[in-house]
């Protein structure tokens, strides 16, 4: 999306039986300058077109689509394998993103996701994430699979939108506890991406925000190492081995037939001690980059629809 951050981007899943607009759209009643004027925001639709009814039919128009499918007790899982590999392609070939974000089915699944990849199951070449937002999300229920995903405190930056008349509301507060300091933002509607009221406007903007500054002390700590590299590389044996032109190999030639200071000519030692600083000088400059942020607005709007879980 042109105008925000490119070097942070935001992979939002949706939830069941909608689509990538449609989250992109409920998003959007929030303030453009909490998340679209900090990150690129990706909003891919699911992997499956929807195989039943959706619930915002006549709200919103279709396509409809599913991450994968589940039985009433949400204990077995259809499709969900080829789900994962799919994102993790997806991922592979659209990041590397710096976090998540994800509604109902589409926040279960991307806490899986950092679960998983925290124990090396998916993702091991792509880049520790740093955030994660989720809206009304839960924890899977098969046992082989909470036993891997959430063995241990997933140690991501985390914050958790939990409705009070949502009927989501115990398991939302569960996958909230598979985090390392969670923020919980609490909010009196159901189940829904909500409108933020100002403290809780400013909850998530004091979060953003630390964020955003670790984001970037990390860019400039990068910088300054490669940086440093780059002089060692370039500063040590470039000074010893590229005087390359006629006048420095004379020089070289009469260094070598020379058995003291006194034999070496006077004006050619200063014409080595000034090539010497030139090389040196010039070493300095090696290896910067600049980087700038450009920002971007969104219309703010509504939508609240009551929307299966998962």
């Amino acid at each position: 999306m042109e105008g925000q951050n490119q070097n942070m981007k935001i992979l939002c899943l949706h939830g069941f039986r909608t689509s990538g607009k449609f989250l992109q759209k409920q998003i959007s009643k929030w303030d453009p300058s909490l998340f679209l004027h900090h990150f690129q925001m990706d909003f891919p639709d699911g992997l499956f077109s929807a195989g039943g009814k959706s619930d915002i039919e006549g709200i919103f128009p279709p396509p409809y689509f599913e991450w994968f499918q589940f039985n009433k007790e949400f204990t077995e899982y259809t499709n969900l394998e080829e789900c994962i590999s799919h994102l993790c392609q997806y991922i592979t070939h659209n990041g590397p993103f710096h976090g998540l974000l994800g509604f109902s089915q589409g926040a279960t699944l991307g806490a899986l996701l950092l679960g998983y990849k925290a124990q090396g199951k998916v993702l091991k070449e792509h880049p520790p994430f740093k955030m994660f937002v989720s809206i009304s999300g839960s924890k899977f229920r098969e046992p082989s699979i909470c036993e891997v995903a959430y063995k241990d405190k997933i140690n991501v930056k985390s914050v958790h939108f939990i409705g009070a008349k949502d009927w989501l509301k115990l398991p939302s507060e569960d996958l909230a506890t598979a985090f390392h300091d969670p923020l919980i933002i609490r909010h009196p509607q159901g189940h829904t991406v909500p409108r933020l009221d100002e403290e809780s406007t400013e909850q998530l903007r004091k979060w953003i925000a630390n964020i955003v500054f670790d984001n970037k002390d990390s860019i400039s700590k990068g910088e300054e190492h490669d940086e440093q590299e780059t002089r060692k590389v370039d500063t040590p044996n470039e000074m010893q081995n590229n005087i390359i032109d006629d006048d420095n190999n004379n020089q070289i030639n009469a260094l070598e037939s020379a058995t003291t200071e006194e034999e070496i000519p006077k004006e050619m030692q200063n014409k080595i001690i000034i090539n010497n600083n030139h090389q040196i000088n010039a070493s300095e400059f090696a290896g910067k980059e600049h980087k700038e942020v450009i920002q971007d607005k969104s219309i703010n709007t509504q939508i609240d629809a009551s929307q299966d879980a998962l």
